[in-house]
C-alpha cells in the first residue's frame, strides 16, 4: 500500500444523451477507469463518477422527432450508456443524469452566489428566431451559403468547406434547420458570467502545473485575444432548468453540465453515510478532483469552469487532463469506410478487455491523437496478451495439476521474483502520471523474460524424467508465480482477466500481496483465458458499421501465385545473402484445428518458446488436427505476416513430398526445443 491513503474524486466527460457511445467515447472512459482502478488497487479511497448530460436544443427537438418527450428520450439514452459502459469494464462508483433534483439545485445555487457576487450581467442581443416554431435558434440549427466561398448548406457559426468562423447573421440566405422558414431577427435579454474578472486567478491557475503544459499553451492564446462576457441563458422553449427569479430563461447546457459532475457525487453521498459532499467540494477541501476529457472541450473545463466555482466560493480542480481523439486506420472515423463503430458494435463481436488494453499500451500523458490500426490491433493483442502474457499460464498450469495435486512449490531461486517485484514502483508511477504505455511495455518485457526462462527450463522435458519432477515442479511454480504478479500489475487495464486468474490461482490480487509466498498454495484446474483476435471478427465489426457506402471500389486485382507443389521446375535464382535472412526456428504445434470453408488449410498455433505464431498451413490432406498437437516442426519465424481470408497468417511450416497424403512435416531429432535456430 502506499504510504498515506488518499481522497480522490475522478471524472470523465458527461456523454451526451442524444446518441449510442461509440469507440472513439470510450477511449476516455478507459483512460480513466484504468486510472481509478489503479489507485483503489493501491489501497486509495477513489470514488469515480459521471452523469449524462442530458440537456440543450439538440435533444428537445430529437425528442420531438420520435414523439416522445425528453425525459423519455434521455431515460432510454440513459440505459443504453449503463448497458455500454458496463460491458466494457467501466467501474462507475455513480453514474447518473444532469437533469437531476441534485443538480437543479446545486446549479441554482451555485448561480445565486454568482449573482450575489456581482458575477452575473444581462444584456440586450439580437439573436434569429424561428418564426414558424417560435424559438431562438442556436448557431447550428441555422444554414445558409458561406458569406466567403459561397458554399450552401452550411452551418451558421462556420463553414465546413473554407474553414471560415462568422457570425450566424453574415450568413447568405439563412434558414431555420428546425422548420426550413427563413429566420428574423429578435431582440432578448440575455445573462452573462463575467469571466474577464478571473483573468488574474485563472493565469496563475492554469500556470500552476494543474493542466498538461500543451493545454496551458492553449490557454494562453485566449488570453492574448483577451476573455469574453460568456452567455449562460437560453430562451424558451428549451429542455433544461430555469433560470432562478428568471422566468422563460433557461441555464445554458454548459452552464449545468460540469456541475453535474457534482450533481452525480451529491447523489452518491446521499446514498452513502461515509462520504460526506463538503470534504471534496469545499473551499479548504484537501482531497483531489481529476476531471478527464477531450481537446476539444478544454476551455469550458480549464476557463470556465474554475472561474465558475472560484466566484461560488467553492474549490477549483486538482487538474485537468486532456487526450486526443481517436483515428481508425489512420483516418477520422468513417460511416462509409465502416470505422465509424459503435460500443454496441464492437461488444457484439469482440472482448472489451481487447480494446482496454489496445488503448492503454497506446496512450501517454500527452494531448495526441491515437490511432486504432486494426490490423495492428489484432496483432498486438494476439502477441501480447495470448502469446505472452496468458501463454504463461497455459504452458505450465497442467503439470501443477496433473502431477503435483494441484499444489505450487517452495521456490528455491527467488532471483526472477525479485527482479520482477522491483518494478512495481515504476510500473506504478507510470499509472499515476498516465504513461499507460510505458507501463505496458515494462509489464510486457517482464512477460518475455519469464516466457525466455520456461522456454529454457523446458519443464514438458523435465517432467518425462523421474529424477527431475522436483525441478518440473520449482519451473511450474515459479512461472505461475511471475504470471500472478504481471495480471496483477495489469488488474486496472484487463479487470475480467484478472477476476478470471483470481478464481484459477484462488487468490484476490492486489498490490499489497504482490510478494506473498505460495509454497503449499493449491489453485484450481486452468481453463482457458482468453482467445486470439481472429480478423473475421473485425471483418464483421466494419460490416456492421458500414453506412451510405455510394462508391464502388474497384476491383483488386491479385497476381496469381502457385502452391510451391506447383512451381515450374526451375525458378529464379536467389544470392546466399538473401537465403540468409530466412530466421528456421524449431517449433511446438501447441494447437491444431480446422479451418472452416477451407478445403487445404489447417490453423496451427506454433510455440517458439516464449512466443506463439499463428500458421495457416496446407497440410489438411496428410494431417488431422489431433496427430499434430505435440509435435515439433520447422517454420520460417522472420516471414511477414499476410492477411488471409480466415485470419493473419504469421509465418509458414516447412513440409516435403509429393502432395496429397504424402506431405510429411520434418520433425527435429528428439532434444531440440521450441526457438531453437535451424542452422
Amino acid at each position: 500500500m502506499a504510504n498515506s491513503q488518499r481522497k480522490i474524486l475522478v471524472t470523465s466527460a458527461l456523454p451526451y444523451a442524444n446518441g449510442p457511445i461509440h469507440l472513439g467515447h470510450m477511449l476516455e472512459y478507459i483512460q480513466t477507469d484504468i486510472w481509478s482502478r489503479f489507485q483503489k488497487l493501491r489501497g486509495h479511497e477513489c470514488h469515480y463518477i459521471c452523469a449524462d448530460d442530458a440537456h440543450g436544443t439538440p435533444i428537445m427537438l430529437k425528442a420531438q422527432q420520435l414523439g416522445i418527450t425528453p425525459e423519455e428520450m434521455i431515460a432510454q439514452v440513459q440505459k443504453e450508456h449503463e448497458q455500454d459502459f458496463a460491458d466494457f469494464n467501466i467501474q462507475f462508483d455513480n453514474f447518473h443524469s444532469t437533469h437531476s433534483d441534485e443538480n437543479r439545485q446545486l446549479a441554482s445555487d451555485i448561480y445565486i452566489k454568482l449573482r450575489d457576487n456581482g458575477y452575473i450581467k444581462t444584456k440586450t442581443i439580437s439573436q434569429l428566431f424561428d418564426p414558424e416554431k417560435s424559438m431562438f435558434l442556436p448557431d447550428r440549427f441555422v444554414k445558409g451559403t458561406c458569406p466567403r466561398c459561397k458554399s450552401e448548406d452550411q452551418y451558421g457559426d462556420n463553414c465546413d468547406n473554407c474553414g471560415a468562423t462568422y457570425s450566424t447573421t453574415d450568413l447568405i440566405n439563412p434558414k431555420s434547420a428546425v422548420s426550413g422558414a427563413t429566420p428574423v431577427m429578435k431582440d432578448t435579454e440575455h445573462f452573462f458570467f463575467d469571466l474577464p474578472a478571473f483573468e488574474g486567478m485563472l493565469k496563475e491557475w492554469i500556470n500552476s502545473g494543474s493542466l498538461q503544459q500543451e493545454m496551458a499553451n492553449k490557454l494562453g492564446e485566449w488570453f492574448e485575444q483577451g476573455l469574453q462576457q460568456w452567455d449562460i441563458s437560453r430562451d424558451a422553449p428549451y429542455f433544461g432548468f430555469e433560470i432562478p427569479d428568471a422566468p422563460g430563461k433557461f441555464f445554458y447546457v454548459w452552464l449545468d453540465a460540469p456541475i453535474g459532475y457534482m450533481g452525480s457525487f451529491k447523489n452518491l453521498c446521499d446514498k452513502r453515510d461515509d462520504l460526506n459532499f463538503d470534504d471534496f467540494w469545499a473551499k479548504d477541501s484537501t482531497a483531489e478532483v481529476y476531471h478527464f476529457i477531450g481537446k476539444d472541450i478544454v476551455y469550458f473545463h480549464s476557463l470556465f469552469w474554475p472561474a465558475m466555482l472560484d466566484g461560488a466560493g467553492l474549490r477549483k480542480p486538482t487538474s485537468v487532463y486532456a487526450h486526443g481523439y481517436v483515428t481508425v486506420n489512420g483516418a477520422k472515423m468513417s460511416k462509409s469506410k465502416g470505422t465509424f463503430i459503435k460500443a454496441r458494435t464492437y461488444l457484439d463481436n469482440l472482448d472489451p478487455e481487447y480494446l482496454r488494453y489496445y488503448y492503454a499500451a497506446k496512450l501517454s500523458s500527452r494531448i495526441d491523437d491515437l490511432d486504432l490500426n486494426l490490423e495492428d490491433f489484432a496483432q498486438r493483442v494476439n502477441s501480447d496478451l495470448v502469446g505472452k502474457l496468458v501463454n504463461l499460464a497455459s504452458r505450465t498450469a497442467g503439470f501443477i495439476s496433473k502431477r503435483f495435486d494441484g499444489k505450487l512449490a517452495k521456490i528455491n531461486d527467488t532471483s526472477l521474483t525479485t527482479s520482477f517485484l522491483a518494478k512495481q514502483e515504476s510500473i506504478a508511477n507510470f499509472y499515476e502520471t498516465r504513461e499507460y504505455g510505458k507501463a505496458m511495455r515494462e509489464i510486457m518485457t517482464l512477460a518475455d523474460i519469464a516466457n525466455a526462462y520456461v522456454a529454457d527450463s523446458a519443464p514438458w522435458q523435465l517432467i518425462k524424467e523421474d529424477d527431475k519432477q522436483e525441478q518440473a515442479h520449482q519451473v511450474c511454480s515459479n512461472a505461475l508465480n511471475l504470471f500472478r504478479i504481471l495480471v496483477t500489475y495489469l488488474k486496472p487495464v484487463l479487470p475480467k482477466l484478472a477476476q478470471d486468474v483470481e478464481a484459477f490461482l484462488q487468490m484476490e490480487l492486489t498490490w499489497d500481496n504482490l510478494d506473498i509466498d505460495l509454497a503449499g498454495h493449491e489453485i484450481a484446474k486452468f481453463k482457458a483465458l482468453m482467445q486470439r483476435v481472429e480478423m473475421k471478427s473485425i471483418e464483421a465489426i466494419i460490416e456492421a458499421s458500414t453506412e451510405n457506402l455510394q462508391v464502388t471500389a474497384e476491383p483488386e486485382v491479385k497476381a496469381e501465385v502457385k502452391s510451391p507443389l506447383e512451381q515450374d521446375p526451375i525458378s529464379d535464382e536467389i544470392s546466399f545473402d538473401d537465403f540468409a535472412k530466412i530466421d528456421l526456428r524449431i517449433a511446438r504445434i501447441a494447437k491444431a484445428e480446422h479451418v472452416k470453408e477451407a478445403n487445404k488449410l489447417l490453423r496451427l498455433e506454433l510455440d517458439l518458446g516464449g512466443e506463439t505464431k499463428q500458421v495457416f498451413a496446407g497440410i489438411k490432406s496428410a494431417y488431422a488436427p489431433e496427430d499434430l498437437e505435440g509435435k515439433l516442426t520447422v517454420m520460417v519465424a522472420n516471414l511477414a505476416p499476410r492477411q488471409m481470408r480466415f485470419g493473419v497468417s504469421e509465418g509458414m511450416v516447412l513440409a516435403a513430398g509429393p502432395g496429397g497424403k504424402d506431405l510429411w512435416i520434418m520433425e527435429p531429432h528428439e532434444g531440440a526445443q521450441p526457438g531453437m535456430k535451424v542452422k
